[in-house]
Parts: C-alpha cells; sequence; structure tokens
C-alpha cells in the first residue's frame, strides 16, 4: 500500500479527503469509485497521523482538573469526596507524589478514571 512520506503529500491528501467527504454521504454506496477513494486516503492518513502526530494519554492532573469541572468541585471538595487529605491530594495533581495503591483505587473507582492512567501505566 502507498504511504504518505511527508506533509507536502499529507495536506494534498487531507485536501482530497475533504472533497470527498462533501461529495458522499451515508447513502453513498460503499462500492462507488469516491468511497474507495475516501476509504483507501483515510487509512493512509490514520497511519501517517499514527506516526507523525501520535495523541498522548492524557495524564491524571488533566483528568482530575476535567473531573473538577464537571463535578463542580475544588480541590478541598475533590479531597473530601475521595477521602485523602488536601496536602496529599495536591502532591498527587502536582505530580510530586504518586497516589497510593489505595487511593489509586479510590480514585478510579469513585471517578470512573483508567487504572492505568493513574498509576502512569503506559
Amino acid at each position: 500500500m502507498a504511504r504518505i512520506m511527508n506533509e507536502m503529500q499529507y495536506d494534498a491528501i487531507m485536501k482530497r479527503v475533504d472533497e470527498l467527504m462533501f461529495a458522499t454521504d451515508e447513502s453513498t454506496p460503499v462500492s462507488d469509485p469516491r468511497m474507495v477513494e475516501l476509504d483507501l486516503l483515510t487509512e493512509m492518513v490514520e497511519e501517517y497521523e499514527k506516526e507523525n502526530y501520535p495523541i498522548m494519554p492524557p495524564t491524571l492532573k488533566e483528568i482530575l482538573v476535567e473531573k473538577m469541572k464537571d463535578m463542580n468541585f475544588n480541590q478541598k471538595d475533590l479531597s473530601v469526596f475521595l477521602g485523602i487529605s488536601s496536602a496529599r491530594l495536591s502532591e498527587i495533581i502536582s505530580g510530586k507524589k504518586s497516589p497510593t495503591y489505595e487511593q489509586a483505587r479510590t480514585i478510579a473507582m469513585k471517578m470512573d478514571i483508567d487504572p492505568g492512567i493513574i498509576l502512569a501505566v503506559r
């Protein structure tokens, strides 16, 4: 299969993908040449982006800050909710300390966060 080798090719292919996206819709048969082309180009783009623009999983800090916003919690509220002292939670959020196994378990369960992220397992 062909590969995208550089940004110039990537930009040209992305332009064509945009054109094809507007030229097709969910009623377009998969056998339509435009859909075939779109599928092939999309695969090439995905492969190129995976290599050149990897998406890193969010950090524990990013997730906790976002969850606090969603729950309308400040750090003290979160501390009470999790049963973790404010000082310890501050160290966890700042990255100065890692949560203990029990703290990680509590955070994962109460906040519905992937334990791998909490324990920084990649």
